[in-house]
This record gives structure tokens, sequence and C-alpha cells, in this order.
């Protein structure tokens, strides 16, 4: 089991000492594609799975979700979170075992997810406090300092509703000065460039895990897919995710960080667990604290 560089009590008290001003964004990676983002005393969460829910459901199965890293948290001990993605339906994207629980400790949060996933949702979340907040490739949520705007994704195909939904989507995100990009689950799409050069994305978190048909589930980018559509987004900064959590469907990011060398593209790598810090200067994109 690979370890959390930060988990529990640790993780928490670091969350708790994170400055609250306007110039530092502050990003903590919890595994597969989950990533905590405070700014400013707000916190979002995009994509959490933080339960052992797919280990459970298919462990008697031909295809077992061995967990690889530890769980950093448990969700019900998360407090402050106003705002959370579901990319689309997947569990490991929209995991009941974590939303529910963390709705119990932050009540009434937004919940942004496609359209066509709301029903499934509910079903997963029962009766928990949820704000459900559909959201697609032409959708913006705007509320205070904040902006959350959808972007189409492709896995592996991009597929629509009858009244042209995606279901699934990934995340342009602005708080005060800083804009993120989570793709969600994709493969590469060329709108997906267009709107991140659009937005001029300081952090793109993007998934490396690739797409290999014969582990039979939807596939994404691979590492330097990931690093060229970083690069063709103009992405300040890039990280990856969606590995190291199921033996069955990972890989190394070894193959991003040599993509990312060969095209001069910033990059950073995480452990499970680890702060990214960003400020922002009087310059075109963001500098690593």
């Amino acid at each position: 089991m690979i370890p959390a560089i930060q988990k529990d009590d640790a993780l928490l008290a670091d969350m708790a000492a994170a400055s609250n001003d306007e110039s530092t964004l502050h990003v903590w990676w919890l595994g597969q594609s989950g990533f905590l983002v405070q700014w400013a005393g707000e916190t979002l969460l995009f994509d959490p799975y933080l339960s052992d829910s797919l280990t459970k459901k298919y462990a008697l199965t031909d295809k077992p979700h061995v967990r690889m890293t530890e769980r950093c948290i448990d969700p019900g001990r998360l407090t402050g979170i106003s705002r959370v993605t579901a990319s689309h339906v997947h569990t490991d994207h929209l995991d009941g075992e974590t939303l529910v629980p963390l709705a119990k400790t932050n009540p009434g949060f937004r919940l942004y997810l496609p359209h066509p996933i709301i029903h499934e949702a509910e079903k997963r979340l029962g009766d928990a406090e949820v704000v459900f907040c559909g959201i697609g490739d032409h959708d913006v949520h705007a509320e205070g300092s904040w902006e959350v705007r959808g972007v189409i994704a492709k896995h592996n195909e991009v597929l629509r509703d009858e009244q042209g939904h995606c279901h699934y989507t990934g995340f342009i995100v602005k708080c005060g000065p800083f804009t993120i990009y989570h793709s969600g689950d994709t493969l590469w799409h060329d709108d997906i460039v267009k709107a991140t050069r659009e937005q001029r994305c300081d952090l793109m978190l993007l998934p490396i895990n690739g797409n290999k048909p014969e582990r039979r589930v939807a596939g994404n980018l691979h590492g330097t897919e990931a690093a060229a559509l970083a690069k063709a987004g103009g992405a300040g900064l890039v990280v990856p995710c969606h590995y190291d959590m199921f033996e069955f469907n990972t890989e190394t990011p070894d193959e991003f960080v040599t993509a990312c060398e060969r095209l001069q593209q910033p990059f950073k790598v995480m452990r499970c667990g680890e702060k990214l810090e960003l400020k922002a200067p009087s310059v075109d994109h963001f500098a690593i604290a």
C-alpha cells in the first residue's frame, strides 16, 4: 500500500493552517481524481473518492478493484466545503459513500454535475442535504468571486442526452485571480484545447492512466497526451492524476514527466495528501510557492 504523505489529523492541520489571503491558492491531491482547492477561506472539492466502495463492490468479480494508495481522510471529517464536483456517473467520481458523510458535516453544499446524471446522483445520495447544480459544456455558474464553467469531455465518446446535455463534463473554475481546469475523465478533444486557451488556465489537473480496452473500462489520456494537452491549452502548470488507485487501471507518471520535460511544459507530480501552493504575481502565469 502506497502511504499518503499526509493523512487524517496531519492533513486536517495542514488545511487549517493554510492562509486566507486572496493572492494564494492551496491545492491538495486526495487520490484518484480528487483535489481539495482552498482560496480566501472557501473550499471546493473536485471529484472526491474517499471510500472503499469500489473495492467492496468488485471484490468477488473478475475485475477486482484492489486499492494501491491508502485513504488520506475520512470524508466526514472534512468541514467548510461549499462546492463539490462530480464529472460523470462512474463511482470513483460520484461516490455515495463519500458524498453522504460529506453532506452530514457540510449540509447544503452545491454539487456540480452533468444534467443527465442528476437522477442517479439523487438515488445514490438519498436524503443527503445537497443542492444539485446541473452543468454542461454551455453552462456557467457564478457566485461571488467563484465561477464554475462546464467543458466537454470524451470518455470514450462525447455522449449527449435528448436535450443535448453531456454525460461527461470537465470544469473550469475561477476563484479570484486563479483559473483551474479539471478535466474529469477524458480523451483528447479539440474543444478542450479551445476552452482552456480562451480561459487562460493557470493550473490543469489531467488524468494519465491511458486507454487500454483490455481493462474493460472507459479510458483516459496517457502521459504524453496529457502533457501535450497542457501545452496546447497554455497551462501555467499541470498536475497528473487518476493513477495509483486501482491495480488494474493505472500507469506511472514517468511518461508524463518525460513528455512535459521535452515540451518544456511546467508540471508537478504530487503524492496523495500533498499540498501545492500557488502565488499570484503580476505576470501571465503563476509561481509555485
